[in-house]
């Protein structure tokens, strides 16, 4: 006959065991999905590293985006293993692409300090626009209205370098971000 203590440890034996058990065909049932298929909420991205020089992403490429690492949430099975949340960036789930600013050569404080010389067409052509340089140039700043148009238009950075890149900002300045909706864009009605 048993006693009370070792009763008590036959019992959680068979606990364990039956845990197992029922642990093993649990996981053999889950369905194995990739982690890309994953719904916002369950994986964490992280941020993308930045450039101290351009205060852009590393890797952004000439589409805007780079890719970063995302994680699942702890406790989630994808790809055929479970995450805890104490991976690596090594040891990352899944990459996702996020929009990034694509950098040239062309320095937002340059480009600000030409635009006081907007009447000889200088600012212009510093971003690649020479046609338009040389008859500012010509009509002495469109008659100094195109050079004030231009000043403005420059800080508030709609207009940009002509290759398509985003001005190279050497300090933690003002960086003016485009915020739309898309077909990508998540709204919830709560």
């Amino acid at each position: 006959m048993l006693g009370p203590v070792e009763w008590r440890m036959e019992y959680l034996t068979v606990m364990v065991i039956v845990a197992s058990i029922a642990g093993l065909s649990q996981a053999q049932n889950t369905p194995n999905i990739s982690c890309e298929d994953l719904l916002p909420g369950q994986y964490v991205c992280s941020l993308p590293e930045i450039d101290n020089v351009t205060q852009a992403a590393f890797g952004c490429n000439s589409s805007r985006r780079v890719a970063v690492p995302c994680f699942p949430s702890p406790g989630t099975f994808c790809s055929g293993r479970i995450f805890y949340g104490n991976e690596s960036r090594s040891e990352a789930g899944f990459n996702r692409y996020v929009s990034c600013r694509h950098v040239g050569s062309k320095s937002y404080l340059t480009a600000v300090g030409l635009s006081f010389l907007g009447m000889f067409g200088i600012d212009r052509i510093y971003l690649g626009y020479p046609a338009i340089g040389l008859l500012k140039l010509c009509t002495f700043g469109f008659f100094m209205l195109g050079q004030l148009a231009d000043m403005i238009l420059i800080a508030a950075q709609v207009v940009g370098p002509a290759d398509g890149t985003d001005y190279k900002i050497d300090f933690y300045g003002p960086i003016m971000t485009n915020v739309v909706r898309d077909e990508n864009t998540f709204i919830s009605y709560t």
